[in-house]
Order: structure tokens, then sequence, then C-alpha cells
């Protein structure tokens, strides 16, 4: 091996360092021979990352993005490392000399205090103190290389000894042997002792119980991590944490870098949810994130909980069920974990050698991070705080990268808002007060004070949406009378099914179906005025907050309601007889003429199978926590309907800023990328201008890798019969507007081949203007040249009509005849405006209907221009208000991403139509992605882009022919 250099050394260390020391240029290894775009890419992530700035990347797709990253930024991690190395070996170096100078200044700080007095003492214990720093500094370093020397001999072996996988794949035989004939041992005594299994699943019910909440104060919660594990306490390793939106998207990632020249020496751990890591089947089919990540949770807190006071003292009087997760075994996780480092595996991999292992990949991966140098997760773990820091996520002086960045605003608005409807509020009420009431004497007193904190905070809730408050609270008397009335057990199931509940309040207007409200509309109020009115501003929200985190209550809740409300499946048949002639007694007793309006509150199925989530709790309490943020920066939006059920309360996030610039100020340099950035004043304004200076951004946009007449854009501005296209609120409508959009469509579909993609403003639109062309009989003659399609609105629909679109598109490119192709009509900000390939034959046109403006009569985006307006002003809104920017960047943003579907790779070739005089403008033409607005043509009238468009694709299919499909 070659001295300074160890085992996981990434590709070209020493040359690349001594080049970018020597004449200033960096080797980027790359899997072929890069583009001139890629090389800029590279060499400006290099500088921006080398500084400690942020930089905002903009490279089309089909340019190599992807690539660019991966080489880009792991060729200047590989430099770092280095140079850390060579400064590590030269403090090293120089600690015996530090030695024999400490003693000097010593004696002469002695001498220098009989002379000077208190002045030479102050110098002589600052210099002391600063030695002892530098030793320190020396040790540290020490033990840092002994933890990594340790760490790299370990990882050579696993990656060449192949006996120690047989080793640990025998171990693991072993252990299932051993755990088989433990079960078949446990089967043989229940049958001996069957009385004591019953009495065992009747106690069952205790784990619904609230463990007691000693205190308000945040504890460590034991999850495997407290062993007394070196290997744990790893070096400080500089890592690159990259993120993206979908967990496809970062698999595709992760086996770019598996192609490229990192690939076999990266240490790279994927990250994901539970629900995406999970192997045991147990939690895995309760589908709901929540439920499985509670579940989770409790299961580790099982496994090493120590047993309460209580238990022991109690001890043969009840037995108590402790799940615990046969996949949590830290001696697994610690192979899996090395597993992971010793060759890049994506998620799919990943839980393949969780099963293999029967190891937890969720928490193996979670211990490959310390030592990790290239981390993957989706957003959502890097962007909400609380995920970050229970993910083990340290940012200090780290490199983050987000990729798929152009809804980085919305996604971090969309993750710190919440949103509960009325019958929410209602559901959650009456189950907790069943709760409460069925385990009051069980429950200790600060649960049951937090408890009715919750449901006091639940009633005031309601109330402000317009409900009676007295009829919530006369739900405890009757519940209490429920508990006396019944003594036999399935009567007790019977009253406290959940399903039924909602009617025995002695109240109709208890049934938020049922409470209508007199002043329907939306009502906006900032933090504090929401509290005040909800009469709910001497409750310490963040206690309540951090109860509901540390007492799982909502997980307990949802037990509770898996038990009583799932009694009917397992009763008898006479059972069901007697349990239905009650519940038609109470509903005729209870329900009132209004038959139909019963809340169902038990557990319902989901379109795909997979349970929902039972109790609204769990979504109450992320409202309860976003009420948590400053009262300027977000607003709560008070949605009355026509009753309580349909009203609900919503918090909006004004100022994403405050979220991200925790990120900001921690991690060294951080990179937002897309494919389509433009416009950047967004990112710019709204998530970087408060955290950092405008000297520390930095932006990069390239060029496409196409030739410059692959492609032609054109913005039309008058239609066949010289009407003005202008697709405004008010104009859009007109049949005559109408009839010349489909006009347009007409004469394309004759000259433009395979398949032609028109993107309209809405689905209501595109439905409207369906319709009148099929009045008109125009959907007939457009048939006759292109087979036409429609986007679905529900998203399991979408691959069967892309895929029905293609083979269409294919059959017609091989068989020939009067149809030439395919007609698709999609809507901007829709299912195939993002993350869809119309490649070639699939997308040789695609025009843009009209200019997507967002609805500015909503709520909540006259909310966010307001406070734009009042928080964003000075030079930087470059004369134009800034509700105004915000507007045309949210539209020109919908527009760049749904024109971004063409040209895909380097041979690709499509037209682009802008279907709009309003495209002319400056304030809009310049917020086009550079690539296109450079070729972009402005034709006044529909015959110079008509022959523009037939010239284009006669001489593009003369050139390519059917090489293209």
């Amino acid at each position: 091996m070659e001295p300074g250099r160890g085992p996981g050394a990434l590709p070209g260390t020493e040359e690349a360092a001594g080049a970018a020391q020597g004449k200033g240029r960096v080797n980027f290894p790359f899997p072929y021979t890069p583009y001139s775009i890629q090389e800029d890419f590279m060499a400006k992530l290099y500088d921006v990352l080398e500084a400690g700035k942020v930089g905002i990347f903009e490279s089309p797709t089909g340019t190599g993005k992807s690539l660019s990253l991966i080489c880009g930024a792991l060729s200047w991690l590989r430099d770092f490392e280095e140079k850390k190395k060579q400064e590590e070996a030269r403090l090293l170096a120089d600690e015996h000399n530090g030695q024999d100078k400490q003693q000097q200044p010593t004696s002469c700080s002695a001498e220098a205090s009989n002379c000077q007095g208190s002045a030479g003492e102050l110098d002589w214990i600052t210099e002391f103190m600063q030695k002892k720093e530098e030793q320190a500094m020396v040790d540290r370093l020490k033990e840092e290389q002994i933890r990594r020397k340790k760490r790299e001999d370990r990882l050579e072996k696993i990656r060449h000894n192949v006996q120690l996988k047989y080793a640990s794949k025998r171990k693991r035989l072993e252990d299932d042997e051993t755990q088989r004939l433990l079960q078949l041992s446990k089967e043989i005594l229940s049958t001996e002792l069957g009385s004591d299994v019953l009495e065992q699943l009747d106690h069952e019910e205790e784990e619904l119980i609230l463990a007691e909440y000693e205190s308000d104060e945040e504890k460590k919660v034991g999850l495997g991590l407290e062993e007394d594990d070196d290997d744990l306490e790893e070096e400080h390793v500089t890592k690159i944490y990259y993120c993206s939106r979908t967990h496809s998207q970062l698999a595709q990632f992760v086996h770019e870098v598996q192609k490229s020249p990192f690939g076999e020496k990266i240490r790279l751990v994927s990250l994901g949810s539970r629900q995406n890591l999970c192997v045991n089947e147990e939690v895995r089919h309760l589908g709901a994130v929540q439920l499985i990540n509670d579940r989770c949770v409790e299961m580790q807190k099982n496994k090493h909980g120590k047993k309460s006071e209580g238990e022991e003292s109690e001890g043969k009087k009840r037995r108590v069920s402790r799940a615990v997760c046969p996949f949590y075994s830290y001696e697994q996780m610690q192979f899996l974990r090395d597993e992971v480092l010793v060759k890049v595996k994506d998620i799919e991999q990943l839980v393949a050698l969780g099963k293999e292992t029967k190891a937890c990949p969720y928490y193996g991966s979670r211990y490959a991070i310390p030592a990790a140098q290239l981390v993957v997760l989706p957003y959502q773990m890097l962007l909400h705080e609380s995920t970050r820091c229970a993910s083990g996520i340290k940012l200090k002086d780290q490199v983050v990268i987000i990729d798929e960045a152009h809804n980085l605003i919305d996604t971090i608005t969309c993750i710190y808002s919440a949103e509960v409807r009325g019958a929410q509020l209602c559901c959650a009420h009456s189950q907790l007060l069943q709760y409460m009431e069925r385990y009051r004497k069980r429950l200790k007193a600060k649960n049951l004070m937090y408890i009715k904190q919750i449901l006091y905070l639940l009633e005031r809730f309601v109330s402000i949406l317009g409900g009676i408050r007295c009829a919530l609270r006369g739900t405890a008397a009757f519940c209490k009378e429920l508990v006396i009335v019944t003594n036999r057990k399935m009567q007790f199931d019977t009253f406290f099914s959940l399903s039924l509940f909602p009617l025995l309040s002695g109240n109709v207007n208890q049934n938020p179906n049922a409470q209508s409200i007199s002043q329907a509309g939306t009502e906006l109020k900032s933090i504090n005025d929401f509290l005040f009115q909800s009469q709910i501003d001497n409750i310490n929200l963040f206690k309540v907050q951090r109860y509901c985190e540390k007492s799982l209550i909502s997980r307990k809740l949802f037990g509770f309601v898996e038990r009583y409300g799932a009694t009917s499946v397992v009763k008898t048949n006479k059972e069901k007889q007697n349990m239905a002639g009650l519940q038609n007694f109470l509903l005729t007793l209870h329900q009132g003429p209004d038959k139909e309006a019963a809340i169902q509150c038990h557990p319902v199925e989901a379109e795909d199978g997979q349970p929902k989530i039972a109790s609204p709790l769990m979504q109450i309490e992320g409202f309860l926590s976003a009420l948590t943020n400053a009262n300027q920066d977000g607003r709560v939006i008070l949605n009355r309907q026509g009753t309580v059920a349909q009203s609900s309360l919503k918090f909006l996030l004004l100022n994403p800023a405050v979220h991200f610039a925790k990120v900001l100020k921690e991690c060294r340099s951080a990179i937002i990328a897309g494919g389509t950035m433009q416009p950047v004043s967004d990112f710019r304004e709204q998530l970087l201008s408060c955290a950092i200076g405008a000297d520390r951004v930095v932006e990069f946009s390239c060029g496409h890798v196409i030739p410059p007449d692959n492609i032609l854009p054109i913005i039309l501005c008058s239609g066949p019969s010289n009407q003005q296209l202008e697709f405004t609120y008010q104009k859009r409508d007109l049949p005559q507007m109408m009839d010349e959009m489909g006009r347009i469509l007409g004469n394309l579909c004759n000259v433009v081949p395979g398949g032609v993609v028109c993107f309209f403003p809405s689905y209501e639109y595109e439905k409207q203007v369906y319709m009148h062309w099929e009045r008109t009989g125009l959907l007939t003659r457009l048939a006759t040249k292109k087979k036409i399609f429609q986007e679905p609105k529900r998203a399991n629909q979408v691959e069967q009509v892309l895929a029905e679109y293609a083979k269409c598109i294919k059959r017609c490119s091989q068989v020939g005849g009067h149809v030439t192709g395919a007609l698709l009509f999609s809507v901007v900000g829709g299912k195939m405006s993002e993350g869809i390939n119309f490649s070639d034959d699939l997308g040789r046109c695609v025009i843009m209907v009209g200019l997507p403006y967002p609805n500015i009569k909503s709520p909540e985006l006259q909310e966010k221009m307001a406070y734009l307006d009042k928080t964003m002003v000075g030079p930087r809104t470059a004369g134009q208000p800034p509700s105004k920017m915000l507007i045309e960047n949210l539209c020109m943003k919908a527009v760049n991403q749904s024109i971004g579907r063409a040209i895909r790779h380097q041979k690709d070739f499509a037209s682009i139509l802008l279907v709009d005089h309003r495209y002319a403008r400056p304030s809009v033409f310049n917020k086009l992605p550079q690539w296109i607005k450079e070729r972009t043509e402005i034709k006044p009238t529909f015959g110079l882009a008509f022959a523009a468009l037939r010239k284009f694709h006669h001489e593009k299919k003369s050139c390519y022919g059917s090489e293209a499909s």
C-alpha cells in the first residue's frame, strides 16, 4: 500500500492534490470524456465547496447533472481529506518540539512575573492555556488515527475475506435454530398451561396504559446507542449529504455513483424512512407511517427499558406483554453497518441485505453514518429539524447538496404546515375521552392532567370552528354512566365500540356532520390572535407537544381504537345479533332524524389496501407543533364550511427561510441544484437572504448538450385568423379563443410527427376546452391525424395512460398511415408536468396554452403576498412589488418544468410552442431557462410560426429519419 494512502482513499488523491496546488487545475475522474459544460460545472462546484459558499446550480435534464455532481463533489472531498491528513501529520510531527518548548515559557514567565507582577502572570496563564489546547488537539488526532486505522482494517478484511461472511451466516443459522427450539418449547408449555395463556391474553390491554410521565424535561430515549463501542464514536469524517425528492431519484443517484470512478472506494450509506426500510412484517402491515414509527420506537423501548417498580411489586398479579423486534440485534446490525460501508448499496439492496442478515436496515444504516463519506437521504429527513436530529444527522462543517430543488420552497412550506378537519377534532375528542374514563383509576396524576389539557384544546378548536362546546362537555358524564351501567365484558365492549360512541351523546348536535355553521367562510389569524381567541393562551403548548412525543399517547390511543373498534369482528353469531339489536336501539334513541350523519371513527381501509390512520390525534399533534412557531412566521386559516365536520384549521408557514437558515448556519457549504432553477430570485429572497450575505451566494447555469438547431422554441402571438392570443381568466373561456387554439392544434398535427404534448393551465380548463372541441367536431378532425389521450386525475392511472400513449406512437411510426402519432392533453402542475420523460418521438412538440398564473383569490396566496410586501422592502425587489414577483415566478416555474419534459439527451430534438403574446414581455421572457431563451423566436403571426415549424420538423425527419424513434 502506498504511504499516506489508506485502503478507503478516493481515486486520484495524490495526483489531484498536486494538480490543485500546483497548476490550479483539478483532476476530475469521469467514466467517459465529459462534455465541456460538465467540466465547467465540476470546476465551479469545486470552487464553491472550497470557498464554503452556497451555490445555485442549473443543468438541464440530459446534460449529465448527476454525474457532474458526483465527480465534482467527491473530487473536492478527496482533495480535502488529503490536505487534512497532511495537516494532521505535520501537527503530530511537531509534537515533540512543542513539548520541549512547553517548559521554556514556564521559566521565562516565572522570571517575568517577578519583574512585571500581575501582567506577566496573565501572559503565563494565557500561554499555558494555549499549549494545553494544542496538546488536547494532538491527543484527539492520535485517537482519531487509531480509530480510523481500526475501521479501515476492519472494512478491508470484510472486503477481501469471504470467510468472515460465511462465519456470520453460520452464526445466523445457529441463532435461527435456537429461536425455533425456543418457540417449540413455548408451544408445548402453552398446551399444558392453557389457563395461564388466557390470563396473559387478557392482560395484553396493559400495553395500552400510559407509563408514568415523570418530568416535563426531555430525556434521552435509549435506542441501542448506549452500548459502549468505540466504533460508534468515530473520528470526525467530512461528509456530503445528498438529498432529493423521491426514493426512486435517490436510487438512480446511487446507481450513478456505482458506475462512477468513485464507486469502488466511496463509503456511501442510503437513509430512508422506517416505512421503506422496515423488514419486520408485523410492523410493516400497519401501513401508516406514524403507526410504523411509534410501534418501532415502542419495541426498542421494550428491549432496553427496565421494569418499573409497579411491575416488579405486582409480580404475579399481572403479566406485561413486551414485544421486541427480532431484527434489532446489535451484533447483526454491526455486520450490516460494515457491509454497507464496504460496498455501495441503494435502498432496495439495503432491505434485501437486512432480510438476509436478520438485521434492521433502518438502524443499521444509521450506525453507518459516522464513518460514511456520502450520505444519501430524502428531503424530509434533512429539512425537518426533529427528524434530522432523531436520525443522527449532524450538519456541522459538512456539505449539503439538495438536488431537484426547483420546488424547495414549497417543500419546506409543506413540511412545516399542518391541517386538521373538524371531524378529526371531534373523533379524537371522543376517543381520548373514552380512553381516559376507561383507565382513569390506572393513570397517574400527571397523565390525567395532560389528557385533560388535550381534551380542552380539542374543545376550544371545535368551538372556534362554530361547534357547540356544551355538547362536548356533556360527554364525560354520559361516559361515566356507561361504565357504571355495564357489567359484563361483552356489553362493555359494545358500548365502547368507537364506531358507536359519537351517537351516544344524548345530543344530536354533538355529531359534527349535524352541527351546521351559521357563518361559513375563510378567516386568517396570526398565531397569537388564534391562541387568544381560542382561549388557550394560558396553556404551554411546548410542554403538551413534548408530552405527546414522550408518552406516545397517539400510539396508545390507536391500540385502544384497535381493541374496542374491532371487537365485533371476533364475536360469535349470537353476540353479533345482540350487538346489532343494541346498535339499532341506540340509533333510534340518539341519532334523530338524520340517520346518515354518523361519524365512523373505527379503522378503515385505504384504496390501496393499506390501513388509514385510525387515531386522528396523530394529525392533531402536528398542528399543535406548528402552533409553536414564531408569531410572524405563520398564519392560522379557519375554513368554516357547512358543518363542523367539513370545516378545518390549517397552519400556513409564511417564512420557510427561518427553518432553512438552521441548515445553512450549521453546514460548511450548500449546493441547491436542479434541471430548471429559473427564476432564481425566489431562492435568494425567500430562502437565503435572512441567513447569509449576498456575496456568499454563487449562481451557475450551463447550456444544453444538444446542437442549437435541435430545438425550436417559438412564442406565438396570434392565431390562424389573426386573433391575438391572450388566455387570461377573462378571455380564455370565449368560444372564439378556444376555436383559435383548436385551429392551431389542427395545423400542427399535420406537420409534427410522433407525439404532441399540450399543457393546459388547469384540469377544469382542459375539461372545458375538450368538451367545446367535442361539440364543434374538432376532436373528430384531430383524431384523423393523432390519437387523443387525456391526463387522468388519479395517480394510479398515469402509468397506464403513458404506456398506451407510447405504444400508439411506436405503432404509428412502424406501420405508417394517416394517423401519425398521438396527442396528449396534460395539465401544468399535474402528474405529467414533473418527472415524466417525453424523449424522442414521445414529445416532438410541447405546447403551452396561456400562462398558468396561480389563483390570486386563494387566501393562502393572498397572505403570502401580503407577507412578502411587508417584509421584502428595499433594492432587492428591483422596482417591482414582491407580491407581483411571486406570482410571475410561480407561473414561470410551472412553465419551465412543463416544457422541460422534452429534450432528454444529446441527439433528441423538439419544438416548443408558447401560445400567448404575454410570453414576449421582458419580465416573463427573462424567466425562461437560459438555454431555451437564447434560441427562442417571437412570431407575431401564425403563418411565420407555422412555416418555421414545418421546416424544422421536415429537416429533422430527413436528418434523423427513424433513428430517434
